[in-house]
């Protein structure tokens, strides 16, 4: 089975030494960049199965690195993982909005890390057990989605969503009429007891929204307790 590809950009040597290290013992295949301007170069040239991204670099910061990659249709479905300054919590939203799919605050643990990136491979790019689990494509009024391919079509056009916002929204299409609270979302979408903000779940439904467009009125607000997909939606 071929190793996972991960992508570390990151300005202090010893922190990418220490990932090269302790990622390379979990199993991944660990390259590096000491820049923004690096890692976009080493990811045209060989994409990624997932991008380690600091926010703080020289030059380009991470946002505007990953603000560049998004907007590459070549380099955009790489699976991004943040890594920002302990209490910066507008860098994280900042990142959510741009379409990252996680993120992790210094310090952290590699063994963490190694988890995250492992989880967001199993999403971003199922296999073929995860495939038989999902079942057939879920059709909800004018969204069709399709677990094993990734894909999203809402009104006849394909939608391109990050890992993590199509987990979401897979959520809310299996249940439809179900009011899901921020906590059960992020329980569902990336696991009990993780460390993440309310906040960061409404930015990635904004996102969601954001993307379908005139189908976004579909995801319904429910004040003071979460999200839920209109039931029986109409084209």
């Amino acid at each position: 089975m071929p190793r996972s590809r991960v992508l570390v950009v990151e300005d202090e040597a010893d922190i990418r030494e220490l990932l090269a290290f302790s990622l390379g013992k979990e199993g991944m295949a660990v390259s590096a960049a000491a820049d923004a301007e690096a890692g976009l170069a080493a990811m045209a040239a060989d994409p990624p199965d997932c991008l380690v991204l600091d926010v703080m670099l020289p030059g380009i910061d991470g946002l505007e690195a990953l603000r560049r990659m998004k907007a590459d249709r070549a380099l955009r479905r790489v699976p991004v993982i943040l890594a920002t300054a302990r209490g910066e919590e507008a860098d994280v939203v900042a990142g959510l909005e741009l379409g990252a799919d996680d993120y992790v605050v210094k310090p952290y643990s590699p063994k963490v890390l190694a988890a995250r990136i492992r989880g967001l491979l199993r999403r971003a790019a199922p296999g073929a057990e995860a495939e038989a689990e999902a079942g057939a494509p879920i059709e909800r009024g004018p969204l069709r989605l399709d677990p094993a391919r990734h894909e999203l079509v809402a009104s006849g056009a394909k939608v391109e969503l990050s890992a993590t916002e199509f987990a979401l929204l897979e959520l809310l299409m299996r249940s439809p009429g179900r009011v899901f609270t921020r906590s059960q979302i992020i329980d569902a979408v990336k696991g009990p007891d993780y460390p993440v903000t309310d906040r960061a779940v409404d930015v990635q439904v904004l996102s969601v929204r954001r993307k379908l467009g005139a189908r976004g009125e579909l995801v319904e607000t429910v004040r003071g307790v979460g999200y839920r997909l209109r039931d029986e939606a109409q084209a």
